[in-house]
């Protein structure tokens, strides 16, 4: 299962980092015609550092989290949005998976009268699970 900084328990991407980054772009999709508007926003270097902060933590540019975040409909934008569709089909993945494990698990059981050896392991998967569905949850209530 992935740690709550996208990364496995190897170091390198989980499947929810990289599902998030094959749907993360920077820049705004191209327009047909190009974009004639444009404006001009002067802010103090403490603004600009928060901007950078914010647009980093989110993977895109400035403009774009000008523009988003200006024409968000519900206080959250398009970027935050995409990003919280993308945790939940990670941990719908992952619900899936346990829900195998348990499965099999449970059939064994029912085989052999008997508790098999990997049924903490799947309990401990359960737990973290619901976990993470919680953190998640609780990101997605912070939002409203």
């Amino acid at each position: 299962m992935d740690g709550s900084d996208g990364l496995d328990h190897a170091g390198r991407p989980g499947a929810g980092e990289r599902a998030r980054r094959s749907v993360v772009r920077q820049r705004r999709a191209n327009v047909a015609g190009g974009r004639r508007g444009g404006h001009r926003v002067l802010v103090t270097l403490d603004e600009e550092e928060q901007l950078a902060r914010l647009a980093a933590a989110q993977g895109v540019t400035v403009p774009r989290l000008l523009v988003e975040s200006a024409l968000a409909q519900r206080g959250e934008t398009a970027t935050q949005r995409r990003d919280a569709l993308v945790e939940l089909l990670a941990v719908r993945r992952l619900l899936t998976a346990v829900s195998v494990n348990v499965n099999q698990v449970a059939a064994k059981a029912n085989a052999t009268s008997r508790m098999p050896a990997e049924t903490a392991g799947a309990l401990s998967a359960v737990r973290r699970l619901v976990a993470r569905i919680d953190d998640v949850l609780d990101q997605l209530d912070s939002r409203v």
